[in-house]
């Protein structure tokens, strides 16, 4: 085991800004313990490694196991939104400011890793987040590693060699079409070049993304948001964002994309973190029709 302390400017609230690198409440990879720390598993550069934080008196105490462990804590003051500059954003709206002042704790996390946030992401598109959580599951524990250290039902994920491994009927087993596991077959096959957009600007990284045939802009931005902890990659192509940010800030049901990008205008370059903000908010559109029904591909 190796440790490593770091004092994040105050204030600063831990579970809010590592919370999105979750996938589901039963994410192999990632666990909240009733204390509030938090345990992440991670496939590195150097290798599979555990990470355990801890929140108390003002500093976060970092515990890693593994071959990745070393790699881990270096990258630990990113991971929990040191290279983030929340003074840049300004609010426009008085809900945007109310959220702002409430949750003034929140950073945006930035994983440095990839592959981890894009597999998901494709594991996501166009299912419910129900029926991407389950893969997601499946995927892990049956492919990927046990986490490495005292975390014995944690799992680190495939290396890219095996996510291209994969056969086709554990991609069904797992609820996954024949599209998303093709597009996950791809990246994964040019995961170094993938890789090396966590060392781009947005305009760039996105790019290098969507050159992967079945990566769009929804599947860039949510895997930007993660590993280049960007604060101005909006999800576009999304089917209730605009509408929930679009209800936020006129009272108005019915936004579509480009009338939600014209109102995250004044937020032009921090658009993502007011996205983040209102979504803090209790302000949804009312509901007018049912929930979208999971559907169980493994039948088929």
């Amino acid at each position: 085991m190796a440790t490593r302390t770091w004092t994040p400017p105050a204030p600063y609230d831990m579970g809010r800004t590592l919370g999105v690198l979750a996938r589901g409440p039963g994410d192999p990879a990632y666990r909240v313990d009733p204390d509030g720390s938090v345990w992440r598993a991670s496939r590195t550069p150097q290798g599979p490694g555990t990470l355990h934080l801890t929140s108390e008196r003002g500093r976060v105490h970092a515990e890693a196991w593994g071959p990745g462990a070393e790699w881990l804590l270096e990258t630990l003051p990113a991971l929990l939104g040191a290279a983030d500059d929340p003074d840049a954003f300004t609010p426009r709206h008085r809900l945007v400011h109310e959220a702002h002042r409430r949750h003034q704790g929140l950073r945006l996390t930035r994983t440095g890793l990839v592959l981890e946030s894009l597999i998901p992401s494709v594991l996501e598109q166009k299912v419910t987040a129900d029926e991407a959580y389950r893969a997601w599951r499946l995927l892990l524990h049956q492919h990927g590693e046990p986490a490495p250290g005292p975390a014995p039902r944690m799992r680190v994920m495939p290396g890219a060699q095996a996510w291209a491994m994969i056969p086709s009927w554990d991609w069904h087993k797992a609820g996954v079409d024949g599209k998303r596991a093709a597009t996950i077959v791809r990246a994964a096959r040019a995961a170094a070049r993938l890789e090396e957009a966590a060392a781009m600007d947005d305009a760039r990284a996105s790019r290098r993304l969507q050159a992967v045939p079945g990566i769009g802009p929804w599947t860039a931005a949510e895997t930007l948001q993660r590993s280049n902890g960007s604060p101005d990659a909006v999800t576009v192509g999304d089917l209730h964002l605009p509408k929930v940010i679009g209800y936020a800030l006129t009272g108005a049901g019915g936004t579509d994309d480009e009338a939600m990008l014209e109102l995250l205008t004044p937020y032009e370059g921090q658009r993502h973190r007011a996205c983040r903000l209102i979504l803090l908010t209790s302000v949804r559109p009312p509901r007018r029709a049912p929930r979208f029904a999971v559907n169980d591909m493994r039948a088929l």
